[in-house]
């Protein structure tokens, strides 16, 4: 069976990761020296965030080089010696792709600007006399004037110009790219915007109202949105992957809401997985989850390709926060919103269990295994991410489950390097550094490490089947063969654990009472 069907993978961000040069920002030697983290917490592969030369205006998603690494961050020599390294380790390296725009500092662009209207170079990229409504993915406009009077289109930053994909050199510059990382022993690319590449012709208005504070809740068929054409790009990637062996893999970021739509992306000769964003969105009720979980599985069995399940990213309010929450403050961003951590905490050692128990692929966000928090409180001066600013400050942006993380010690930076962070950590992360949970077996960190290692020695765990087993409501049960079964409970009272001997449990059982807001791993009789 290939590995990435069942693969535990986990993602780092790379400047917030860990410090290697005493600069305040994460690095590919600071990540190198934690490989040996990796290595025990469990995982068999690591999901790096844009490590490319970059401006920084999104976080290194406005791509000025896509076959040099960023100075902040190292040198392609350090690149190429990670990717060595984490193979000796026996992790597998994936790196993110942008497609979709570059950085407005892109030798394309920049001599867009020079050539002017009309110009060969113009057409790699959507530029107008005119414009339509479309609207930034943060916030605004999606479109800004350049200094001869024409428009050009960004649907997220102002510099980050889409690539024009209709256009003969940008659809074979993205094949070289990923020959160039691959010939580097990756193995394999997470897409960014996956589904947005191509844009329907004339690019006509939208339909409907439209709002000046992005919501991500625009229909399927939006005109910027899931083209059918599409699907041409990536049967051609599929082919430039498929010289390289059957071992390398795509993970699409593919925000589409139909299940019918959405298996297109993962028929055999296109991407291999994709993320699982309405199981990551889903509110803390059984009777959600149950449905979530049947219509992923039945969409990807449609196709033959392995569910992905995924509870947080670098894009979302880190989950510890979103299930101390009601629902209908669930995914917002933004100061004041009533949040019970020691709540969101009991959930979300539950939703871990679920979520490696269930067939398919797992990723780990970093800082998941520490249980860290959203962060709220950063100084406005200090916050990077463009939404905030595209917005007028009404959603506060991304930065806040960004802060570095805390490997040791009393006060921060807590080790993430010798010359602090470039966000700030709260002083009460004391209690959550990696050094601190190493010794606590009780701890979030311990949790995941012994899950893992269970899912890596569990046949029952990883791709599959499995069978829902009756309960009562708020509960979700089921079993996977050979003898496993899985039991959370989201009620508000203690339950009876069924027979069967506990592997892990995420709160203490209670003469085999299992309490709420807690799962637990048995393994039964075949």
């Amino acid at each position: 069976m290939t590995w990435w069907r069942d693969a535990a993978i986990y993602q780092v961000y790379l400047r917030s990761f860990a410090d290697g040069d005493g600069d305040g920002t994460g690095d590919i030697a600071g990540l190198e020296s934690r490989l040996g983290y990796l290595r025990e917490l469990g995982v068999d592969a690591l999901w790096i965030n844009p490590w490319y030369v970059s401006p920084m205006a999104d976080g290194g998603y406005d791509v000025a080089d896509y076959r040099a690494i960023d100075p902040a961050f190292g040198t392609l020599a350090d690149a190429e010696r990670l990717i060595e390294a984490a193979h000796r380790f026996g992790l597998r390296i994936i790196v993110d792709i942008v497609p979709n725009h570059a950085s407005d500092q892109h030798p394309w662009f920049q001599q867009a600007l020079r050539d002017g209207p009309g110009s060969p170079a113009r057409e790699r990229f959507h530029f107008r006399d005119e414009t339509n409504n479309w609207q930034s993915r943060f916030g605004g406009p999606a479109w800004s004037r350049v200094e001869d009077g024409q428009w050009y289109l960004h649907l997220f930053d102002a510099a980050q110009p889409d690539l024009n994909w209709e256009h003969p050199d940008v659809r074979a510059e993205f094949p070289s790219v990923l020959r160039f990382w691959l010939d580097r022993g990756v193995d394999g690319f997470r897409i960014d915007v996956a589904a947005r590449l191509v844009k329907q012709a004339g690019l006509p208005d939208k339909r409907g109202r439209i709002e000046g504070v992005p919501t991500f809740t625009d229909a399927d068929d939006a005109p910027d949105k899931d083209r059918p054409e599409v699907h041409e790009i990536y049967r051609d990637w599929r082919l430039v992957l498929g010289e390289y062996g059957p071992d390398r893999v795509f993970v699409g970021e593919i925000w589409v809401r139909d299940p019918e739509r959405f298996a297109l992306y993962l028929r055999p000769d296109e991407l291999h997985t994709a993320f699982n964003f309405e199981f990551l969105k889903c509110a803390w009720e059984a009777g959600a989850f149950r449905e979530v979980i049947d219509r992923t599985l039945a969409t990807h069995a449609k196709v033959g390709a392995p569910p992905t399940w995924v509870l947080s990213n670098h894009d979302v309010t880190r989950h510890v926060t979103r299930y101390g929450r009601k629902r209908s403050a669930f995914l917002k961003r933004e100061h004041g919103v009533p949040t019970d951590l020691a709540l969101g905490t009991r959930r979300a050692r539950a939703a871990a269990l679920l979520t490696m128990a269930l067939p398919g692929g797992v990723y780990v966000y970093q800082g998941d295994e520490l249980g860290l928090p959203e962060v709220f409180d950063l100084p406005d001066e200090l916050r990077e991410d463009p939404v905030f600013r595209r917005t007028g400050g009404l959603d506060l942006g991304r930065d806040g489950c960004r802060v570095p993380l805390p490997w040791g010690g009393d006060a921060p930076p807590f080790e993430f390097g010798k010359g602090g962070a470039w966000l700030p950590q709260p002083p009460e992360w004391r209690e959550l550094t990696a050094a601190r949970q190493l010794g606590d077996p009780d701890s979030m960190l311990s949790l995941y490490r012994l899950a893992l290692r269970i899912r890596r020695g569990e046949p029952a765990l990883g791709d599959g089947g499995m069978r829902w087993l009756d309960s009562e409501p708020g509960v979700i049960d089921f079993e996977r063969d050979p003898g496993f079964r899985c039991v959370v409970n989201l009620t508000g009272h203690e339950i009876d654990v069924p027979p069967g001997e506990p592997l892990i449990a995420s709160a203490a059982l209670e003469g085999m009472r299992l309490p709420p807001d807690a799962a637990v791993w048995l393994r039964t009789s075949d």
